[in-house]
C-alpha cells in the first residue's frame, strides 16, 4: 500500500514490462515492513532530460534504477558518477541527495559476477565471449576484467561501439586481450548474451544455431534477458549440457547493490525477495 508518507524509488526504461526490479524490491520492502515502494516508469527518449530535471526537486523520490535503452543517455545529465560509470559512460542507478544532486553508478557487472559465482564461475584466467557492447555488456566486461579475466572477445552489430568499449577497457586493463573476432565456441569458459536478442520470447539467438552447436559442456552460458527467463539461447545451451545463468539471476543478485546505492537498503538484503 502506498501512502502519503511513502518513500519512492523508480525504474526507468522502455519497454519496462519485462523488468523484475519492481517485483523484487516491493516484495522486499513489504517483508521488512518498510514504507517504501518502487514505481516502473516507461519513458520516451525525448523525456529523459525533463525527468532528470524533475528528479532534482522530487523530494520523496530517493533514486532510480536506469535500464535499457537509457543507461548512456543519462550520464551527461548527472552531477557526479563513479569512476567505473565514467569509464563505461553508462549508469544503471541514480541516487538523489537531500540537496537535489544526482549521483550515478553502474552495478550491472557486480550483479553478473555474483550470479555467476553461484554457478561456480570465477573469471580469473578464463576466456569469455561477450555478445552486446551496450550498457549492460560494458558493465559486465568491466567487472569480469576486474576479476582477472584473461581474454575477452566482444561482438556487437555496432562496430564503433565495440571499438569504443575495447579502447576504454584496454586503457584500464592493458594486460587483457580484447578482440572482436569470435573464436570456436568450445574455447570459451563463458558466453554472455548482453543484448536484447531473445526478449519477448521471439525465439531468436544472438549467434546462428549452427555456431552455437559448437558450445562445450564446460562453458557457462548466460543471458541478461529477463522475459522470458528461459531464452532460446539458454534452451540450446542446456541441450548441449552447459550450465546456464538466466537474466532474473543477475537482476536479483544486484538488487542489494542498487538498494544500498539509492539509500533504501541500509543493511544486506534479508529474506523476502525472490526471482520470478
Amino acid at each position: 500500500m502506498i501512502h502519503g508518507t511513502t518513500g519512492l524509488v523508480a525504474i526507468v526504461g522502455s519497454p519496462i514490462a519485462q523488468v523484475q526490479s519492481p517485483t523484487n524490491f516491493n516484495r522486499w520492502f513489504q517483508a521488512q515492513g518498510l514504507d517504501l515502494a518502487m514505481l516502473p516508469i516507461d519513458l520516451q527518449a525525448e523525456a529523459i532530460p525533463a525527468l532528470m530535471s524533475t528528479l532534482r526537486g522530487w523530494n520523496n523520490l530517493r533514486g532510480c534504477v536506469i535500464t535499457v535503452p537509457y543507461k548512456q543517455a543519462v550520464v551527461p545529465l548527472l552531477d557526479e558518477v563513479s569512476a567505473r560509470a565514467r569509464l563505461l559512460q553508462s549508469v544503471n542507478v541514480i541516487r538523489r541527495t537531500a540537496q537535489g544532486q544526482l549521483l550515478g553508478d553502474n552495478v550491472d557487472g557486480e550483479g553478473f559476477i555474483k550470479a555467476a559465482a553461484s554457478h561456480g564461475f570465477n573469471p580469473a584466467g578464463k576466456r569469455a565471449l561477450l555478445l552486446g557492447a551496450g550498457g549492460a555488456g560494458a558493465a559486465i566486461a568491466y567487472s569480469l576484467l576486474s576479476g582477472g579475466l584473461a581474454v575477452l572477445d566482444i561482438i556487437d552489430p555496432d562496430a564503433a561501439r565495440v571499438a569504443h568499449l575495447s579502447s576504454a577497457l584496454g586503457e584500464a586493463f592493458g594486460e587483457a586481450v580484447l578482440d572482436a573476432q569470435v573464436q570456436h565456441l568450445a574455447t570459451y569458459d563463458l558466453v554472455i548474451n548482453a543484448s536484447a536478442v531473445g526478449m519477448g520470447d521471439t525465439g531468436e539467438t544472438p549467434l546462428p544455431a549452427e555456431q552455437l552447436a559448437d558450445l562445450a559442456p564446460h562453458t557457462l552460458v548466460a543471458d541478461v534477458v529477463t522475459k522470458p527467463a528461459n531464452t532460446a539461447l539458454l534452451k540450446l545451451a542446456k541441450a548441449k549440457g552447459c550450465r546456464v545463468q538466466a537474466g532474473p539471476e543477475m537482476a536479483l543478485a544486484q538488487m542489494e547493490d542498487l538498494g544500498m546505492f539509492m539509500g533504501v537498503m541500509p543493511e544486506p538484503m534479508a529474506a523476502g525477495a525472490n526471482s520470478d
